[in-house]
């Protein structure tokens, strides 16, 4: 089974219409239902196996979690009409450091739900002109519309979940 790419290697172009704005929540919402259902019945040994010195399935759910803190909080920032987005910790130190192959993965698939969920909530209660406001992202050095950065977001999902499913079929 073939890897996805680097993540910080992925160029990314927003030309699309803000209307596309309904798909992407919808998209978002759907995120801890996939992981859910690629990670049902897998036993525990294969969560933490490790490969390469990559993360492991269990560190890749940890990270998505890990960074839902960073979305929301990027949210706020055109929701405040600040002049840059939130700078990422682009070394990912929270989940290296998090230790998250010593949780249950229930727990962990159980925190992703309830924020990503928060996040959803918060984007259900933006007014529509909040989604075409641009604000410039601090490692693409490219403004970003809410809209755009939802299908960042979106896009980074679908990164790690593609990571799980190689690893699962590996």
């Amino acid at each position: 089974m073939r890897e996805p790419g680097q993540w910080f290697e992925r160029k990314f172009e927003f030309n699309f219409p803000a209307d596309l704005y309904p798909n992407l929540c919808v998209r978002l919402r759907g995120t801890p239902a996939r992981v859910e259902e690629m990670l049902k019945g897998i036993p525990r040994d294969r969560l933490v196996a490790r490969r390469d010195e990559k993360w492991t399935i269990q560190e890749q759910v940890g990270h998505l979690l890990d960074l839902e803190s960073l979305w929301s909080t990027r949210v706020d920032d055109f929701i405040e009409a600040k002049p840059q987005l939130t700078a990422a910790d682009l070394q990912n130190r929270k989940t290296h450091e998090a230790n998250h192959n010593a949780k249950n993965i229930t727990e962990l698939l159980k925190e992703f739900r309830i924020a990503r969920t928060a996040l959803a909530t918060k984007l259900d209660a933006l007014e529509h002109a909040v989604f075409s406001q641009t604000l410039l992202h601090p490692r693409l050095q490219q403004p970003l519309r809410l809209v755009d950065h939802l299908y960042f977001v979106a896009e980074h999902d679908d990164h790690h979940l593609a990571k799980i499913w190689a690893a699962l079929h590996c």
